[in-house]
Parts: C-alpha cells; sequence; structure tokens
C-alpha cells in the first residue's frame, strides 16, 4: 500500500503502549483547505524546523498520548511537558485559527487542541466517534486513513481519570512521500503481505470468496511457521496473534447472521492452529498465563482436540506452580469440556518427563501439537 502520487501529504505516527508496539496511524493532512494547519503538523512529524523557543526539538517523536476520553477523543502533540500544558507550532507559541470549514463528524477527524480562540500550538486530538460540539471552535485539519484501530486500542487503555497508566508514546513520525510505502505491512520475505489490523487491508472481505479469505489466514498463519522453525518465538507469536486477529474480524463482522454457517471446516481448523500455535509459543516464551487462556477460555467455542487443550492447560500450569495444581485444573477444565480425566492424568504422568527432560518434551511439543 502505498501514499497517492498527488494530492494531500501523508504523515505516519508509530505507537507504543507500554512496552509493547503497536503499530502505526496513516494520517492526510488537509493541506487544501487549512494549508498552515496542515504544515504546521506536517512539520512537527518530520522535525525538521529544529529546536523551538522553548529549546525543545519541534518534533512530535517522544511525545505522548497525555489525555484520553472513551468516546470522545485521545489527546496528544505536548512535546515540552508532556501533560497538556505545553507545546509549540513551528510558527512560534501559538497561531490563529485557519478557519472552521471542516466538521467533527466521526472518528478519525484530527483537530486542533486549544486554549480557547487563536491558541493554536502543537497539541491535537483525534475523534472516537462524532463531536458536532466542537464544531466552529477547533480547526480540523486531517483524518486518520490507515490505523483506526489502534486508536480505538488507545482509547480503552486503562487511565487513571483521563491519564493513561500506560505510557501511549509516539516512537516515530515523519512524511509519507508520494509514492512510497505506508509502512503498515510486514516486510520480511514471508507470504504476509497484509496490515496489522484488517480494517486496513485493501480486500473487500465481504463480497471475497471464502478461498480468498482463507488464503489470508493462511499465509499469516504459515509466516508465524517459518518464524517458529527459525526460533523466532516473539516474531512467531506475533503473526499467531494477528492471524487471529483475523480470524475473529471475520466471525464478528462478516460471517454473522445468516452467514455464520457458512464457515467451512478448513476455517475452523486453521483457527484451532492458529490458537494451539500461539499457546506453544507463549509456553515457551514462559507467558503461561496466555497459553492456559488460549487453550480453554478463547477456544470453548471451538472444537479443539481436546488433549491439546489438555496439555496446554497442564503444561502451563505445572510450569508455574507443580504437578498438583496441574491436576486440580486438570479435572476443572475436564469437566467444564465434559472431557475424559482418564487421559488428564496421562498427561500429568507426561508433564513430569516435560520438566526432566526438556529436549524429549520439545519433539513431542513439536509432532503432536505443533500444527502444520
Amino acid at each position: 500500500m502505498k501514499a497517492p502520487g498527488t494530492g494531500n501529504p501523508y504523515v505516519f505516527l508509530d505507537i507504543k503502549i507500554g512496552e509493547q508496539e503497536v503499530g502505526r496511524i496513516v494520517i492526510e493532512l488537509y493541506a487544501d483547505k487549512c494549508p498552515k494547519t496542515a504544515e504546521n503538523f506536517r512539520a512537527l512529524c518530520t522535525g525538521e524546523k529544529g529546536i523551538g523557543k522553548s529549546g525543545k526539538p519541534l518534533h512530535f517523536k517522544g511525545s505522548i498520548f497525555h489525555r484520553i476520553i472513551e468516546n470522545f477523543m485521545i489527546q496528544g502533540g505536548d512535546f515540552t511537558n508532556f501533560d497538556g500544558t505545553g507545546g509549540e507550532s513551528i510558527y512560534g507559541e501559538k497561531f490563529e485559527d485557519e478557519n472552521f470549514d471542516i466538521k467533527h463528524t466521526g472518528e478519525g477527524i484530527m483537530s486542533m487542541a486549544n486554549a480557547g480562540p487563536n491558541t493554536n500550538g502543537s497539541q491535537f486530538f483525534i475523534c472516537c466517534t462524532d463531536c458536532p460540539h466542537l464544531d466552529k471552535k477547533h480547526v480540523v485539519f486531517g483524518r486518520v486513513v490507515k490505523g483506526m484501530m489502534i486508536v480505538k486500542i488507545l482509547e480503552v487503555v486503562e487511565k487513571d481519570e483521563e491519564k493513561p497508566t500506560d505510557r501511549c508514546e509516539v516512537i516515530d513520525c515523519g512524511e509519507i512521500k508520494p509514492g512510497e510505502s505506508l509502512g503498515i505491512t510486514d516486510n520480511d520475505e514471508t507470504a504476509d503481505v497484509y496490515p496489522q489490523f484488517p480494517d486496513d487491508a485493501d480486500i473487500s472481505f465481504d463480497d471475497a470468496k471464502i478461498e480468498e479469505v482463507m488464503k489470508v489466514f493462511a499465509d499469516i498463519k504459515d509466516s508465524g511457521n517459518a518464524f517458529f522453525k527459525k526460533q523466532d518465538l516473539k516474531t512467531a507469536m506475533k503473526k499467531y496473534q494477528k492471524s487471529i486477529r483475523y480470524i475473529k474480524y471475520i466471525k464478528d463482522k462478516v460471517w454473522v447472521g445468516e452467514k455464520k454457517d457458512s464457515a467451512p471446516k478448513e476455517f475452523v481448523d486453521l483457527e484451532v492452529s492458529c490458537l494451539l500455535n500461539h499457546a506453544l509459543c507463549c509456553t515457551k516464551n514462559g507467558f503461561y498465563d496466555m497459553a492456559i487462556t488460549d487453550s480453554t477460555e478463547r477456544s470453548l467455542g471451538v472444537k479443539l482436540d481436546m488433549l491439546h487443550v489438555q496439555f496446554f492447560q497442564g503444561a502451563a500450569s505445572h510450569l508455574i506452580k507443580g504437578s498438583k495444581v496441574a491436576q486440580k485444573l486438570l479435572e476443572e477444565r475436564s469437566k467444564k469440556l465434559q472431557f475424559d480425566l482418564g487421559v488428564g492424568k496421562e498427561i500429568i504422568a507426561f508433564l513430569n518427563n516435560f520438566i526432566q527432560n526438556s529436549r524429549f518434551a520439545g519433539r513431542l511439543i513439536l509432532t503432536s501439537i505443533f500444527q502444520e
């Protein structure tokens, strides 16, 4: 996916929440309708203006989203004080309202934060819904074209009143020149050529044939398998998370209502495979609680191979607290899933080998659990 060859400028914000990099927000700036305001934001993305009067770089990189109100907006751009009291435009501390021609008509609208008329600086907000009460008060200068799911993730982060408890940081930003890649797909030489979030894909999933949808899922999952075989478990985990994200999107947004029963068996098998592969990566990376979640709560609506389910429940729990806890968890899950406890006891015996001989366990995992 590339920026248009002509027209308004495109810029990007790469976002990190806590220790997790969540992706890129791509923004079209309305230089054709409010050129001065758009140029201010563009230059603050590139950092090309150097040091401002405050003594700080005129640059969004390293700044944070300091104020978030669910069902309203997310606000950032204070690169001097990081709390909503600072910031600076490329024209000086403040500049005038350019015009109010564009309305706050829905999610993704970019608008200038201010402290009253003609007090625009560097602070901005992204609308999460219609905000008509802001019309004629704040200058709209752009819109999110890709990465709206990242805005939605930011919208619901844990907060202390309006302040996020985890740092929500712009770790990189800049301009995307005409014809350049938007940078929202993985360039890792695998079959996965899709954006992190299905909303951003240039695919009409509503109209796509089942085999076309299945190919997308398989390409992402196979990319995860490739990294798993290289023992790059961190990247493999991300790929399986991505495939699960796409599958959930199709289940929630496309295959609903009359289409709910149209999903082929291959779709269910692929979902099972992705869940188990992700659980395996979680277990090998030490994220045992997440492995248990993948193999139980998240998979109760899927016809999983119960041996695989119980293995991950038991293996993860055993590694955390020991075989007694694993046995108890297996008993609880067996009742919930109506699973034969006899197999659960066999797994407990196997878990002792899992602890005592990791190489042997690893071979068994790869042959009986890892879904090719």
